[in-house]
This record gives structure tokens, C-alpha cells and sequence, in this order.
């Protein structure tokens, strides 16, 4: 499937086994030419977790849809609940509690993106020198930020930051949360493991996202986070977006 856009649509991806982990439980998916994009984070300490996270990621694939933007995100809604039931009974199969996976995954229409994750793997937007967190961690950690009990900077070492609360195959019931953004000239968007966005600050992936250059930005956002450590897996998929109407772009005449 092919599909038509008024921007033109350029992205790159970069995944790392990290420094520690012996195997990468990430998956990412990179399809410009279709508007989708998504990164799968298999639950580490679990079972085959790199099982679960390309399973999400090979579903996300086929997601397709004639009937627009809507359609395309409810495919990938249900793709994802088929997903769910796989997984957990392949755990049942094994005899272990789960096998578990996170899932961000962004999808492009004409004029505006439609996006849906579970878990703590995050989409940023980068748009006109600002940076955008785009999904809220599905976390024990933001649930006691949201209710005032943790400041930010808490957060940040608290010792549940890894316990999240959602992801594809942890139980019975997948519950995904779902947006959309509209889009602007320029729009650079990151979607990444947390094995990045614990180890890469806020102001450095904006200083990475602003250029608009895909391939460098990811590069060094995941050489970035191995140089703090890369105790996680790391992957960033980052995605630019160029409105090919826009009367606003700066036009030089070579002949003045």
C-alpha cells in the first residue's frame, strides 16, 4: 500500500543492543513510503521479549486501510489486540506469567498524524524550536507525578521508574491510548525506546530533532545514549515532514 500526502516524508532508524544486554528486545518499524512508523520495546526481565516486540512491529506492518486516517489507526488498534491474545498465550504455552511488549506508533494522513501506544516508549515533536512530549508514560512513576506525589526531577531516580502499568501481552485486556496531531511545515517527530529517553535529555534531542535531518539525528541520539552507559536497548526512528504547498519557504534566485 501506497499513500498520497500533501508532505513529502523523509525518516531514518538507529537501534542498539546497549552496552549491557546481551540481546536487543527492541523493534522498529520504518516505512515512509506508507506513513507508518513504530518502535516495540520487549519487556526486559521477561521471556522472549524480543519475540513479543517483533511480532508487534510485523503486525504494525500490514496495517491498511482505503478509507483514510481514522480506518488506518483502527486497523492498527486491532492488529494490536490480535497481537495481545497471541502473546498471551504463547505465555501460557511456555508456563511463564507473560510475555510482554510497549508499542508507540505514529501514522501519517494528508494533513494531520494519527498516533496510539502503550507503555513508557515515547513520541517527541520537534516543531518551530520546541520540543513536544506527544504520549504520557503508561508508568507507576507518572501516575504518582500526575497525582502530585513526584516532582520531575524525582522521577527521574525514583526506583519504579521501570514499572510500567500497560503493554501489549501483559494481560488479558489491551488498553491503548490514541491521537492525533495536526501537521506544520518543518514537523520532525522521535520515536524511541526508553532506553533512550532515560539516558538523553530533553534539550539535547531537541538540539538533534531541530536540523531536520533524519539520519544524523538518530545516529547521534542512540551514540548518545551509549556514551551514558546504553544500559537499555536503544532505538529511534525520527520522521521529518516536508508541506510541499507551503508558500512560506525561502526562495533564492541563483541568477542574482
Amino acid at each position: 500500500m501506497t499513500f498520497t500526502s500533501e508532505f513529502r516524508w523523509t525518516s531514518a532508524a538507529r537501534s542498539d543492543t546497549g552496552r549491557v544486554r546481551q540481546i536487543n528486545e527492541d523493534a522498529y518499524l520504518d516505512r515512509p513510503e506508507r506513513g507508518l512508523w513504530a518502535v516495540a520495546d520487549g519487556m526486559g526481565g521477561h521471556a522472549v521479549g524480543d519475540l513479543a516486540s517483533r511480532l508487534v512491529v510485523e503486525s504494525l506492518g500490514g496495517v491498511s486501510s482505503p478509507d483514510g486516517l481514522a480506518s488506518l489507526v483502527a486497523d492498527a488498534r486491532e492488529r494490536l489486540l490480535n497481537v495481545n491474545g497471541q502473546l498471551r498465550l504463547e505465555a501460557a504455552r511456555r508456563q511463564v506469567q507473560r510475555i510482554g511488549s510497549t508499542v508507540v506508533l505514529l501514522v501519517a494522513g494528508e494533513r494531520c498524524c494519527g498516533y496510539l501506544w502503550a507503555g513508557d516508549s515515547r513520541i517527541y515533536l520537534c516543531r518551530h524550536g520546541r520540543l513536544h512530549q506527544l504520549t504520557r508514560d503508561h508508568s507507576h512513576v507518572e501516575e504518582l507525578k500526575a497525582r502530585g506525589q513526584l516532582t520531575a526531577e524525582e522521577a527521574l531516580h525514583h526506583p519504579a521508574q521501570h514499572l510500567i502499568t500497560r503493554a501489549v501481552g501483559a494481560m488479558d485486556t489491551l488498553d491503548l491510548d490514541q491521537d492525533t496531531v495536526d501537521l506544520d511545515d518543518g514537523d520532525t517527530f522521535l520515536l524511541c525506546s526508553d532506553g533512550l529517553s532515560n539516558e538523553v535529555t530533553e534539550q539535547e534531542i531537541l538540539t538533534e530533532l531541530a536540523p531536520g535531518d533524519c539520519q544524523q539525528a538518530a545516529q547521534r541520539l542512540v551514540d548518545l545514549a551509549l556514551s551514558r552507559g546504553g544500559r537499555d536497548n536503544i532505538s529511534a526512528v525520527v520522521v521529518h515532514a516536508e508541506d510541499l504547498g507551503c508558500a512560506d519557504k525561502t526562495q533564492v534566485n541563483p541568477t542574482l
